[in-house]
């Protein structure tokens, strides 16, 4: 009899720490870094992956492990995994890899996630002026639903990609490093958008290179030169895209022999934006994966929009099971600051906006502003470009399902009831703010 179902190509052992697993994970991109397993084109196979934070964040009752999460080894990947065809010739550079989503979920006895944002001293997050305290919120799965006793009340991979070639690394490096050291003087937008580092740069510090043991021959090299896998890029990588899930087909641009594929950094629920930074739902994951290759296919359908043929982008093809809801509560935003400030056509400084509009709505049925925070960012609500055309002012929304709330948090002709049976409790989890720097408080809005 043939066998059948996935076959398991990277297993993981919750027991044990990132390092000790049977293939070790890895949490760079580099060309160098070897393959752990091998797949051909057609075949189902299962990739198994630890949360993004390897087990470093819990779900104990605090927000001191996020407050001092080591935010050097996110994100933790699974592979890399070489992709060959039915005749045993590996991918191209220049082909393109296609991958199917066929399964996932979370691991068996680990139905659980959190959501997270970090200190502002450490990574912060979109809104870490207004929120420069660590916080984080803890999720029981019961099938496609979650819960959390921290916040009132379906499942995608967020990172997912191919190695880069040693040019397209060393372009990746070059152009973050610019920004690292020149952004505070040059970019406008960082006066109104807080989150530091700029970019994160190459460092030995926490780096794990999959096969490549620390202190073998080479590695400190590749640690110094492997980029972080924080950002999205030209490989894909940290795309979160909260579509994503069961028959979604990424389409990823192969840059080395093999496209050595990785993922990890699994989701059950993500709002656009995943504006808390570590705030979609968490989790610890598996995928059942299949493959294919089309030669030459980057050159066929990919565009370069850059100097190279390497700076082109994935393709993303949405598959039939996602998030559905019909009715929704809209809010607005528009590319003007909390001190009033007129900016030009400023997508970031609307988005900040509408998500603020959003909070402080929220706030009035209940809700803290740190539950509204973390419900945002982790829930599937939807997030908008509305106008990047009507000078001066760029227009975005973020809509909110209605349905998962368990009142109806519409405007109404009475007012907006009031008592202590509405506060929302227990609160999400919150650490203290330890640092001096100044926060950002909307002077209109009520207490």
């Amino acid at each position: 009899m043939a066998p059948y179902g996935a076959r398991t190509v990277v297993p993981i052992d919750l027991s044990k720490k990132p390092s000790e697993q049977e293939l070790p994970l890895h949490n760079r991109w580099h060309p160098d870094i070897p393959p752990v397993a091998e797949v051909k084109v057609g075949e189902l196979f299962r990739v198994e992956m630890m949360d993004c934070s390897g087990g470093g964040i819990t779900d104990s009752p605090t927000a001191e492990d996020a407050k001092h999460a080591n935010t050097h080894v996110i994100h933790y990947l699974s592979g890399p995994i070489t992709v060959v065809d039915l005749e045993g010739i590996p991918a191209k550079p220049g082909d393109l890899l296609v991958v199917e989503i066929c399964n996932l979920g979370p691991l068996p006895g680990s139905e659980w996630g959190f959501t997270a944002s970090f200190d502002r001293g450490n990574g912060g997050s979109f809104l870490t002026d207004h929120f420069p305290y660590a916080a984080k919120a803890v999720w029981y799965f019961e099938g496609i639903y979650a819960h959390s006793p921290q916040i009132p009340g379906m499942t995608h991979p967020g990172l997912i990609g191919t190695a880069p070639s040693h040019e397209l690394l060393s372009i990746w490096n070059e152009r973050e490093r610019q920004v690292e050291e020149t952004g505070h003087k040059s970019l406008t937008l960082c006066e109104v958008l807080h989150s530091r580092p700029l970019a994160c740069l190459p460092t030995i510090k926490g780096c794990l290179l999959g096969k490549i043991q620390e202190g073998s021959p080479g590695w400190e090299k590749i640690a110094k030169e492997a980029a972080r896998t924080i950002p999205g890029r030209e490989n894909g990588g940290n795309c979160d895209i909260k579509n994503l899930s069961r028959g979604s087909k990424i389409y990823l641009p192969v840059f080395v022999e093999g496209a050595n594929l990785s993922t990890g950094d699994m989701h059950f629920s993500q709002g656009d934006g995943e504006i808390a930074f570590c705030g979609a739902i968490e989790m610890n994951g598996f995928l059942e994966l299949k493959c294919d290759i089309i030669r030459g296919g980057m050159k066929e359908y990919l565009t370069p929009m850059g100097p190279t043929p390497l700076h082109v982008n994935p393709i993303f093809e949405i598959g039939p099971v996602e998030p559905r809801f019909s009715e929704w509560l809209v809010f607005e935003g528009i590319s003007v600051d909390e001190s009033g400030r007129q900016h030009f056509l400023d997508a970031s400084i609307a988005y900040k906006r509408a998500v603020l509009n959003a909070i402080d709505y929220l706030s009035k049925f209940g809700y803290s502003r740190e539950q509204a925070y973390l419900l945002l960012s982790s829930c599937p609500c939807e997030g908008r470009l509305s106008s990047i055309v009507d000078s001066p002012n760029a227009v975005a929304t973020v809509a909110i399902p209605i349905t998962i709330f368990d009142q109806d948090i519409r405007p109404k002709v009475s007012k907006v009831p009031v008592g202590p049976k509405l506060v929302r409790k227990p609160d999400v989890f919150i650490s203290t703010y330890d640092g001096d720097l100044p926060i950002t408080r909307n002077s209109s809005a009520m207490a």
